[in-house]
C-alpha cells in the first residue's frame, strides 16, 4: 500500500466540505525559558480575540499562543514571521534507515495535493534546498522506547531530531498541527504553505496513550479501524485496545476453532448483521497501526462475556447446551466452564492464533463482570490464563477484577471501577488508568445526548480534561501508573460517524492528560486551542460534539 494511500484514506473517508481560506497568523510567542525567537512585538497590544461558547457571556477571548494538541513541554511559536514550504523544497532523511523514509513519504503526502507538488523524499548527504525539510536520527544508544523529539522552523528550513523514529513520527505530527488546517485536504488547488516560526522540546508523561473500540457489540469494517488509527495519531496516542468478542458477537477468525468467527460472528446488538476479520484482515491492520507507531492490544473477554463463543462451541459451557445467539446489552449470565479441560485447549489455541499475527507483547484477557463463577474458581482461571498467555510471549492485561489474583508483576491491571489494583502495585506490577467517569468516551456528556449510557455519569470534555492520573488511585505510586486509556464501548453506537461524535473532543483532552506534563495543563487554556481545532477537524470531516463550554472559532 502506498504512502500516498496511507495518508489519503482518513481524507477520503471523510464528508467533503468546500475548503476554507488558509488561517491567518494568529500564534503568539510562548515564553519558555529557552533562548527567544524574534519577538512579536515591542509594545503592549491587544490580542487576536474568539467568539465565546454559546449561552457564554460575550466577553472577547484571546487567542491561544499555539493551538496543538497534546500541549509540547516546551515552545516558542512567533505570531509575525513565518518560513515558506514550495515545490522546491526536499524532505531529507538519514541514509539507510527505510523506516524513516517511510516517516518522510508519510510528511510528503500530506503536504504534497498533486505528484507535482509532493516533495521528494532524499537521503542525506546531498544538496539540500533552502526551505526544506530534515528529519535527523540523533547517535547514541536510546532506549527503544524514547519517544521525544526536538522540532525546529526556521526561515532557512525544517528539522526535526529525534532518537528513534517514534520520536521523529510525532515530531511530524506536531509539525502537521502548524501547518495551515488546508492540508488536511487531499485535493486543495496547489500552493505554498507557510509554517511559523517555532522551537519544540517535546516528550510525553506517559508510555501508554490510549483508545480502546469495542467492535463486538457492534461491528466495525477495517476501513473505519483505519480511520480511528489516523485519528489516534494525529494526537499522538499509541495503543489501540481493541475488544475482539463479547456475548453479541465474535471478531476474529481463529482457523482451528472455525466456528468462533463463522457462527459466532453473525450477530451483535440489534440483531442486525455481524462480521469478523479474516486472519489477512487483522494481520493488514496491525501492520497499518505500526506505520502510525500505534500498537494493537487484542482483547478476547473471558471467562465471562462468553456468549458467543458458547453458541458457537457449547463443548465450552458446563451443560454442553448451546445458548442462543444473543443481541440485546446484558451482561453477567455467561461463562466458560472453568473445570473442563477443553475450556483450556481452546484458551491456548486462540491466544496462540491471535498472538502470532500481533507483534505487540501484549494480550488482554478481558476478566471483568463475572457473575457466576465463585471466587476461588475466579482467580485458579485467571491464574491459568496468564500462564498461557506468557507461553506465548505475551504480557497479560486484565481489568481490574483480576488484582486480586496470583499475579506476575509484568502483568498489567487495567483500572475502571474501584478494585484491588493497589494490592498489584505492591508487588511491583503496573497499571493502566481508565476511571468510568472520566474515560469512557461511551458516557452522555449531558441528559439531552440521543447517544451513550450514563451509569458511570455524564462526562463533558472539562471533566476528561480536569483530573490527575498521579494521585487517582490511593496507595498506588506515580511510578505504578503505565498511562492513560479512553475505552469506547458500542452498545449503542452503529456507525463510525457515531463513534466519532461520542470520541471527539473527549479523546482529545485525554490525550492532553497522557501526554503532557501535569503541571502546564490548564482547563481555560485547553479550551481555546480546542475551540481553534475547527477548521482542520472539518477538513478531516470529523463529526464531533460541540461542546458549550469550549469557544468554537470556525476560521
Amino acid at each position: 500500500m502506498s504512502a500516498k494511500h496511507h495518508v489519503d484514506r482518513i481524507r477520503r473517508q471523510s464528508v467533503r466540505r468546500p475548503w476554507p481560506a488558509l488561517l491567518l497568523p494568529f500564534l503568539a510567542l510562548a515564553a519558555c525559558g529557552r533562548a527567544q525567537l524574534p519577538p512579536t512585538s515591542v509594545a503592549p497590544r491587544p490580542l487576536p480575540t474568539m467568539e465565546p461558547a454559546q449561552g457564554a457571556a460575550a466577553t472577547p477571548l484571546p487567542l491561544p499562543p499555539h493551538t496543538i494538541i497534546p500541549a509540547p513541554v516546551r515552545i516558542e511559536v512567533s505570531a509575525t514571521q513565518s518560513m515558506v514550504l514550495d515545490t522546491a523544497a526536499v524532505i531529507v532523511v538519514p541514509a539507510g534507515s527505510e523506516e524513516v523514509a517511510r516517516i518522510g513519504r508519510y510528511l510528503g503526502e500530506l503536504i504534497g495535493t498533486t505528484v507535482s507538488t509532493t516533495p521528494r523524499v532524499v537521503a542525506a548527504g546531498g544538496h539540500v534546498p533552502p526551505g526544506s525539510i530534515q528529519l535527523v536520527l540523533k547517535g547514541g544508544h536510546a532506549p527503544p522506547e524514547d519517544e521525544s523529539y526536538e522540532l525546529t522552523v526556521k526561515e532557512e528550513g525544517i528539522r526535526v531530531v529525534a532518537a528513534r523514529p517514534a520520536g521523529l513520527f510525532y515530531g511530524v505530527q506536531t509539525l502537521r498541527q502548524l501547518l495551515p488546517p488546508d492540508v488536511e485536504y487531499s485535493a486543495t488547488p496547489p500552493r505554498p504553505w507557510r509554517v511559523p516560526l517555532a522551537r519544540v522540546e517535546d516528550r510525553p508523561r506517559y508510555p501508554w496513550r490510549g483508545a480502546m473500540l469495542d467492535v463486538a457489540r457492534h461491528f466495525r469494517p477495517p476501513a473505519d479501524v483505519e480511520r480511528y488509527i489516523d485519528l489516534l495519531a494525529l494526537h499522538k496516542l499509541n495503543r489501540l485496545h481493541l475488544h475482539l468478542a463479547d456475548d453479541q458477537g465474535w471478531r476474529i477468525e481463529v482457523p482451528s476453532w472455525p466456528r468462533l468467527a463463522q457462527h459466532g460472528g453473525r450477530t451483535e446488538v440489534g440483531g442486525r448483521e455481524g462480521g469478523y476479520y479474516t486472519r489477512e484482515q487483522y494481520a493488514a491492520l496491525v501492520r497499518y497501526a505500526a506505520e502510525r507507531y500505534v500498537t494493537i492490544v487484542p482483547e478476547i473477554d473471558m471467562p465471562g462475556h462468553t456468549n458467543a463463543a458458547l453458541a458457537a462451541h457449547p463443548e465450552l459451557s458446563c451443560d454442553t447446551v448451546a445458548p442462543g445467539t444473543r443481541t440485546d446489552t446484558e451482561v453477567g449470565y455467561s461463562t466458560l466452564c472453568v473445570e473442563r479441560d477443553t475450556v483450556y485447549r481452546f484458551v491456548d489455541a486462540v491466544v496462540g492464533s491471535i498472538a502470532e499475527l500481533t507483534p505487540g507483547p501484549y494480550f488482554h484477557m478481558g476478566g471483568d463482570e463475572v457473575m457466576r463463577l465463585s471466587h476461588a474458581q475466579y482467580l485458579a482461571f485467571v491464574e491459568r490464563v496468564q500462564g498461557i498467555v506468557q507461553a506465548h510471549g505475551k504480557r497479560m492485561i486484565g481489568w481490574g477484577e483480576i488484582a486480586p489474583a496470583r499475579l506476575d508483576p509484568a502483568t498489567i491491571v487495567q483500572h475502571w471501577k474501584p478494585d484491588s489494583a493497589a494490592l498489584h502495585t505492591g508487588r511491583g506490577g503496573k497499571v493502566i488508568l481508565s476511571p468510568a467517569g472520566k474515560t469512557y468516551l461511551d458516557m452522555k456528556y449531558d441528559s439531552a445526548t440521543a447517544l451513550g449510557l450514563d451509569w458511570a455519569g455524564l462526562i463533558e470534555v472539562r471533566d476528561a480534561y480536569e483530573w490527575e492520573p498521579g494521585t487517582w488511585l490511593a496507595g498506588v505510586s506515580p511510578e505504578a501508573i503505565l498511562g492513560v486509556e479512553a475505552p469506547l464501548w458500542s452498545e449503542t453506537l452503529d456507525s463510525m460517524h457515531e463513534v466519532e461524535y461520542m470520541a471527539f473532543p473527549r479523546l482529545t483532552a485525554l490525550a492532553e492528560v497522557a501526554w503532557s506534563p501535569q503541571g502546564q495543563r490548564s482547563w481555560e487554556e485547553f479550551r481555546l486551542r480546542l475551540g481553534a481545532q475547527v477548521p482542520r477537524w472539518t477538513a478531516l470531516g470529523l463529526h464531533y460534539h460541540r461542546s458549550p463550554l469550549v469557544p468554537w472559532r470556525e476560521r
